[in-house]
């Protein structure tokens, strides 16, 4: 029986398109990015390549004044389905779609990836244009579509009317098409967070479903990505449900504001990290960026960000376990850039089977902590200190704090995941007596581990050394510049 959580039982890794060449990418250049992948990052963990929006459009990013041609005749088969554009996709014509091109992607030892939009394509309603039904009957675009469902930023299609008859053949067929081109990642947009409808922002629910059901209908195992965010945390459920990865961001950016907001996002998804189901923080705007958005008047650029923050953004997005998709242009990776993205210790955490806790967050610092599950000692795991002020800071966590946080919480999603949307991010109320006994168990760990332990070594992944060591009665404590992180490992283990 298929199970769409064996497909990613960790969090997928890979590279994006759109961070570097927006709308524009062709075939040369995604063999490029997937041939410098299969060379240097493959070995680390570094698995899909994903084309993203806009690949059946000839004309995308031919104007300088918008980001999405409004109305825009694509390209699609006979079937109202998109396929490649051929002046920028050579490999897809007569009919082959991205087959070729996922043939040498899978060649190298990766991933093919692509995105689509959630609905079906405007003008093919416009025109009363056929889809591909299972049994053969006639029906047109026009006949599965919801007009009064569209994107507030993109102009091609119209939501998908789930109580219409043929709407889950219309998905079929396009599934049906993509696992013929021998594709293994999907994300979709404008389906995670409905933002044209601010009072029903989760509107696409029912497409969702339909998505999910013709990925276990077409006979080939496909990551499901739905974008963008911020996902709604009241659907947690349902994401967990249906889908791999869902974005718990807009698209996010080189800027230190969104880099110091996603703290407070992770805290609010941390309970619903799982095996197939990641929150995904987006994509990683490194190394070289932004090359074709003169739409917005940004300019190709190495990151904003700096050394410091690019420390924090792959600390937290590895202790948390989001999926990791580099937004770079892999070909003109730096010396930095690269050693960022191919350290083995920090990657390693995206494959721990712990669930990471947040072990206390104020405006100005955070703290975060998992197990290593690996050995069997309790006094093996990770700790990141984070600095988000911009001033220098000592951050600080006591041993004590650690362990009882990582041994006390059982961190079981509430019951009402609107009560803890609406709380503070407090614990659930419901919870509270589970509270109390966990944190006795917590205390019990602790107790066990002064018993048997007295020092702990310190060992920083980033400098692959060890550092020191902590006292199990004491405090590890970090003076950190603003915006800065250390991710250490703390163990019995020399």
């Amino acid at each position: 029986m298929y199970s769409k959580n064996d497909v990613a039982l960790t969090p997928p890794m890979g590279w994006n398109s759109y961070d570097y060449y927006n709308t524009c990418v062709t075939e040369a250049q995604v063999r490029a990015n997937a041939l410098y992948m299969a060379e240097n990052l493959r070995e680390h963990g570094w698995e899909y390549i994903v084309i993203d929006i806009q690949w059946s459009d000839a004309d995308a990013g031919t104007r300088d004044d918008v980001q999405y041609i409004p109305f825009s005749r694509f390209c699609i088969d006979e079937y109202s389905r998109q396929i490649p554009a051929p002046n920028r996709f050579p490999s897809s014509r007569d009919g082959a779609g991205f087959a070729p091109l996922a043939e040498y992607v899978h060649s190298l030892g990766l991933k093919f990836g692509i995105h689509i939009m959630r609905g079906i394509p405007r003008f093919a309603c416009h025109e009363h244009l056929p889809i591909k039904t299972h049994d053969g009957r006639k029906i047109t675009a026009d006949m599965v579509a919801n007009p009064a469902s569209i994107s507030k930023w993109n102009p091609d299609m119209y939501g998908v009317n789930a109580d219409a008859d043929g709407a889950q053949d219309y998905y079929d067929s396009i599934f049906e098409l993509y696992a013929s081109w021998g594709v293994d990642f999907v994300k979709v947009d404008d389906i995670c967070n409905t933002n044209m409808y601010p009072n029903n922002p989760y509107s696409a629910e029912k497409e969702i479903e339909m998505i999910s059901s013709a990925i276990k209908r077409c006979g080939r195992p496909m990551v499901l990505s739905l974008s963008p965010g911020p996902a709604v945390i009241e659907k947690a459920w349902h994401l967990e449900k249906y889908a791999n990865m869902w974005r718990i961001t807009d698209d996010f950016w080189d800027s230190w504001p969104l880099l110091k907001a996603m703290f407070e996002r992770c805290e609010v998804w941390q309970n619903h990290v799982s095996p197939g189901c990641w929150p995904d923080c987006d994509m990683l705007p490194v190394g070289r960026i932004s090359a074709y958005f003169k739409c917005f008047g940004s300019k190709e650029h190495t990151t904003n960000f700096t050394a410091d923050e690019q420390y924090t953004l792959m600390n937290l997005w590895c202790i948390f376990r989001s999926p990791l998709m580099i937004g770079a242009e892999l070909t003109k990776l730096d010396d930095f850039t690269r050693a960022l993205l191919t350290n083995d210790e920090v990657l390693a955490l995206t494959k721990n089977e712990a669930q990471a806790r947040l072990v206390s967050r104020s405006e100005e610092t955070a703290v975060w902590a998992t197990r290593a599950t690996s050995p069997e000692s309790i006094a093996d795991f990770y700790v990141a200190l984070f600095n988000l002020s911009d001033e220098r800071r000592e951050v600080s966590v006591s041993v004590a704090e650690v362990i009882q946080t990582l041994f006390a919480a059982s961190f079981a999603p509430c019951a009402n995941a609107a009560e803890q949307a609406s709380s503070s991010f407090a614990p659930c109320a419901s919870d509270a007596n589970q509270s109390n006994v966990n944190a006795a168990t917590g205390a019990e760990t602790l107790a066990l581990l002064k018993e048997t332990v007295t020092d702990l070594n310190i060992r920083d992944l980033w400098q692959h050394k060890e550092t020191g060591t902590v006292k199990t009665d004491g405090v590890l404590s970090a003076e950190l510049a603003p915006h800065a992180s250390v991710l250490v490992r703390v163990s019995t283990n020399s």
